[in-house]
Formats: C-alpha cells, structure tokens, sequence
C-alpha cells in the first residue's frame, strides 16, 4: 500500500487535488484522458460500486483506518496521499469535510440514444450552471425514478465536484448525456416534451395527460432566465407548479422533484 506522506504544497501528484481547475480536470481536448474528484467516503463507494476507476486518494491520517479503511483497502494499490489536517486543507483550498478525495477516471460519454433506450421518464436539463442545483436534481432524479438526465451544452459538469458531492453519488446511479437542443434532440427519440415554464397555456403537474405519455421529456431550465421562448414555444406541454402567497416560482431543483414525485410509476 503505497502511503505517501505529503510534506509540502508542491509534492508531485497531489496537482490533481489542488491547483488544476475543473476545465483542466476535464480536459476537453482530450476526453479519455479526464479526471474527477469524489468527495466523502460515501460518495466514492457509490462511485467505486458503479464501476468508476480510482487513480489516487487524498486522505486525512486519522481516516486511514478509520472512516476510510475500506477504501484504502479497495484502492491498495494506487497511491494514497496523507498529511496533516491544516496542510490538506492549504492544498485543496477548503477542510475536507469528510477527510477524504479520490481522483477518479472520467467514464466514456454516453449518447442521449444509449441512455433513454428503454427510458419512459427523462429530466432535460437547458442551461442551469449552478452546480448544487445539478447536484439536487440527480438525486431526486435518483429518489424517485426518473430514468434518465440529459444536459444542454450550456449546463454545467455533473462530474463538477460539488455536483458530485450534492447528488450524494446519484451522479453515478442515474445515466446521462449531453444533447444540443433540449427539445428536438429527445423528440428524435420519440419523447412528448413538456416546458416547466409560467405562460398563458401552462397546465398543473397533475395533467392526466402528463401521466398517460408512453414517453414523456421533462425539460427545466434555469429559475432565474427560464427557458428560452423557442424552447417553450417547440413543445408539446407547458407545465407550472400551482403557487400560494404571491410566490411565482420554485428553486429549480425544488420543482424537479416536485415533478418527478408527480410524474413517478405508480
């Protein structure tokens, strides 16, 4: 088990937990060559169960045998970094909350085809960059039985690390892909689409005729632009959550898992 004790900011290899950012991590240029970081033991079994391929680990001593343990044993033969609680913190710029990253393989991309083959429920995602909104949104998606996520272009990195973090692993539970039209690119795919938006011809979330598509695309953008009117004027269904108290609208992770719990197989 190669334990490394870090002694400094600039020991070769820890890079990848410190001073890379998440465009260098992802590396576009070269897809097969990305990495993410999981964070918490919790995450990174979820990660580790889905198949995900451990290249380091970044680990407070005291969780070497102790939170961790099952890990390191799991990832024995990778180099596992550790050092002192203040100097981690130096180099990955925050506390580790549950004293523990591991850098991880970025999975081959999926395309929208392969992840909706057999799908009846997907959630599109048009242009949210919040990270913790991304986060939330996965794991109900997870929760409650969506079948698939898909993302715009514009939308930020579900392998963000704190999109990893707030999904709470589902990230790796739930299969996704990017698309380049939130409407025609699930229509391809022989899906009825339904905006989330606030407009004139906007149903409830309990339509029977929501709930009757073999095959239904829930698109959500972000809750402060919306979605664009070309996206809500392309589709089959506009959809608003009925509101109390002047309220006009929901964080937008709120409403999707108001929609999927509405949406869910009964």
């Amino acid at each position: 088990m190669p334990i490394i004790e870090i002694q400094s900011l600039e020991e070769r290899g820890v890079e990848v937990f410190g001073s890379l950012t998440e465009a260098q991590l992802r590396n576009r240029l070269e897809p097969g060559r990305g990495v993410f970081v999981a964070e918490s033991p919790k995450v990174i079994r979820v990660a580790l169960d889905a198949g995900c391929e451990p290249l380091a680990l970044l680990c407070e001593r005291r969780h070497l045998t102790g939170d961790a343990a099952d890990i390191v044993e799991r990832c024995r033969d990778l180099p596992i970094y550790t050092g002192e609680r203040e100097l981690l913190a130096r180099l990955t710029g925050y506390v580790l909350t549950r004293g523990v990253l591991c850098a991880m393989r970025r999975p081959a991309p999926r395309t929208a085809a392969e992840v909706c083959r057999g799908a009846r429920r997907v959630v599109v995602i048009d242009a949210v960059t919040d990270t913790t909104n991304i986060g939330a949104i996965f794991r109900s998606a997870a929760a409650l039985g969506i079948d698939a996520v898909l993302l715009t272009r514009q939308t930020c990195d579900p392998l963000n690390r704190r999109a990893v973090r707030v999904s709470m692993g589902s990230v790796f539970l739930v299969p996704w892909a990017w698309v380049d039209d939130a409407v025609a690119d699930v229509r391809a795919l022989g899906f009825a689409t339904a905006a989330m938006a606030l407009t004139d011809r906007s149903t409830t979330p309990d339509d029977p005729r929501l709930k009757a598509e073999p095959r239904l695309a829930l698109i959500m953008g972000t809750e402060g632009d919306g979605l664009a009117p070309g996206v809500i004027a392309g589709t089959d269904y506009v959809v608003r959550i009925p509101m109390a108290h002047g309220v006009d609208s929901l964080n937008v992770a709120a409403a999707a898992a108001v929609m999927f719990w509405e949406l869910r197989s009964r």
